[in-house]
């Protein structure tokens, strides 16, 4: 694999240090929202109709989990540590400790837990984060640890 091009200013290998935090911006669910995405995607009760989740395990509407990492995906790109050459994922553990919900404003807490150089391809190395994705009372909706692929700035000689 060749290193791929930049496809915006950001931080490169070299920029990269363990314990570097960032911060999202939000994005705030609506009801409308989450039974649009769970119609199309997770298209149980809970997530497509009010009032047949009301007597759930949730006791009301909530956002599938999928859809809470598809928003987190969204915060993560648009306003995450700026990787110049992308978010290039090699894996991820996720979970779901509480669910999301209309009116919840999310937003996603990252820390870069390791940086592991790559021993036959030192241009490149593993960079090990770990995401809360919180919402505006900081009740944890989704945590991740994943596994990012980033690359050392180019040389130009």
């Amino acid at each position: 694999m060749t290193t791929p091009n930049p496809t915006r200013d950001g931080l490169w290998l070299d920029d990269l240090v363990e314990g570097a935090t960032f911060t999202t911006g939000t994005h705030e669910l609506t009801a409308e929202e989450i039974v649009a995405f769970a119609r199309d995607f997770d298209p149980q009760p809970f997530h497509t109709d009010a009032d047949a989740a009301a007597g759930t395990f949730f006791d009301g509407l909530v956002a599938s989990g999928w859809h809470t990492a598809a928003v987190t995906m969204r915060l993560v790109v648009t306003s995450g540590p700026p990787i110049a050459t992308g978010i290039v994922g090699g894996g991820a553990d996720v979970a779901w400790p509480s669910a999301a919900r209309a009116g919840d404003v999310l937003r996603v807490e990252i820390v870069l837990r390791e940086i592991r150089r790559s021993r036959s391809r030192p241009d490149q190395a593993w960079v090990v984060v770990e995401q809360r994705t919180l919402n505006q009372h900081d009740a944890v909706r989704q945590t991740t640890t994943a596994r990012l692929l980033a690359w050392q700035r180019p040389r130009h000689d």
